[in-house]
């Protein structure tokens, strides 16, 4: 049965695949191979089978790697645009930090000038009364010697008139009469002498007037100068507090109470005492009051300056790289490396090459460096303010427990070590122990750095 249904089937097919014969021949004999329809309808049908599976494979594997090619260099352009982002962040934060010191530069030049001028004011104020103080002596004398030359005449006419009433004439006797000449010869001369001097001292008046006037027009001038000079020492010290007092609000950081505790650690006094001497001196223009209350604010302002100077070494607002990196994985919740779903990332993943040096991003103390489950080799550093910083995944650690680190400070080299998927480091900042985004801390130092 089996056998008769099989002929029929080759009898059907012979029409459109006739059968074929494949000799095989080798030197003592002939031997064939029959190909009957049946047989050559199978291998086509297989053929076809196989040829169609192959294109739609292709098809398939063609269309996945357009597919991640396409997603691939999407990927590439969003890391292109943050990289970009990042160097001009960094070249902005370098510009700021050059505007910084030229204006520090240009406040302690017009520091200096200030003190110049105020040393230069009070020695013109005390030649002012030094002059002043002559005038009223030269006065004093000049009265004393008009009221001498008056009691000389008094005195002349009072000995005039009793030797009239004694001899009827001054010129009775001889001698009284070369007495009375001389007499008069000698106060002639004296009244010259305080005529002449008179006039000297109201020479030397005049020309004290002139120079008091002088004085006082160079002290106006010196007053103007003075004012302009303070506005513009206000207005740079205002316009620099600014830009410090809206990081340390950006961070979640109270101004008042970083300078406090910064003022408490950098309050060291001491040294031998000795009796102070007061001056007497009087300041009768008025011009110690004013400009030491506004110089005593300024150095106040500055005094906040350096107190925020100090502090912003202290929080971490420098990037833990220098050499060129790849941001990976941002703060917050993502999809797990690892494919174990959605987990929450407390800090963020910067990827670089093998080995890259890692720097302390503020000044602090290393309370941990080792092994830690997930971070592999970690370091965390213990700044002020209740601030922490993690360094995961390093390669090597550089510095140990204990030690104090300056903003800078090479403390690592960048691995792959822990739970890690590829060379990169993971950077945490934590305020009281909870985990904050690092990127507000790199975005709150860009207008000041």
């Amino acid at each position: 049965m089996t056998g008769q249904l099989s002929h029929k089937i080759n009898s059907v097919l012979e029409r459109w695949l006739p059968e074929q014969r494949l000799f095989l021949k080798s030197d003592t004999e002939t031997r064939y191979i029959r190909l009957r329809p049946a047989t050559q309808l199978v291998a086509l049908v297989g053929s076809g089978l196989f040829v169609a599976w192959a294109i739609i494979a292709s098809a398939v594997l063609f269309l996945g790697m357009i597919s991640a090619g396409t997603a691939r260099e999407q990927v590439r352009l969003a890391n292109q645009m943050f990289e970009d982002r990042l160097v001009a962040m960094s070249n902005d934060r370098d510009a700021r930090s050059a505007e910084a010191q030229s204006a520090q530069t240009r406040f302690n030049l017009a520091l200096d000038q200030v003190s110049q001028m105020q040393a230069r004011l009070l020695a013109s104020e005390d030649r002012r009364r030094e002059l002043e103080t002559g005038i009223d002596v030269i006065q004093k004398t000049l009265r004393r010697t008009i009221k001498e030359r008056d009691e000389a005449r008094s005195q002349l006419v009072e000995v005039s008139a009793q030797l009239q009433s004694e001899s009827g004439s001054v010129q009775t006797d001889d001698s009284r009469h070369q007495d009375m000449q001389a007499t008069l010869a000698v106060l002639s001369s004296a009244l010259a002498d305080t005529a002449t001097e008179r006039d000297q001292m109201a020479i030397a008046t005049a020309e004290a007037q002139e120079q008091a006037a002088a004085s006082e027009l160079d002290l106006r001038l010196m007053e103007e100068r003075n004012d302009a000079i303070f506005d513009q020492l206000e207005q740079a010290v205002t316009v620099s507090m600014e830009p410090l007092d809206k990081m340390f609000k950006s961070v979640g950081l109270n101004p008042d109470s970083v300078l406090a505790q910064v003022r408490r650690g950098y309050s060291g006094q001491g040294g031998p005492l000795t009796p102070i001497s007061l001056s007497t001196k009087s300041d009768p223009s008025g011009l110690g009051s004013t400009e030491e209350a506004r110089a005593n604010g300024i150095l106040s302002s500055l005094d906040r300056m350096n107190m925020y100077r100090i502090a912003s070494g202290k929080i971490p607002v420098a990037m833990p790289l220098k050499t060129s990196f790849r941001f990976t994985s941002g703060f917050g919740g993502r999809n797990d490396p690892l494919g174990r779903g959605l987990r929450r990332h407390e800090g963020v993943d910067l990827a670089g090459a093998y080995g890259s040096p890692i720097y302390a991003t503020a000044e602090g103390t290393v309370v941990f460096a080792g092994w830690e489950s997930g971070y592999g080799q970690l370091l965390r550093i213990r700044h002020d303010f209740g601030l922490e910083t993690r360094y995961g995944h390093l390669a090597r650690i550089r510095v140990n427990v204990g030690d104090k680190v300056s903003r800078g400070d090479r403390i690592g080299d960048m691995g792959s070590t822990g739970r890690s998927t590829g060379t990169h480091l993971h950077y945490e900042v934590r305020v009281d122990g909870t985990a904050k985004n690092p990127m507000t801390f790199l975005k709150a130092a860009r207008n000041v750095f």
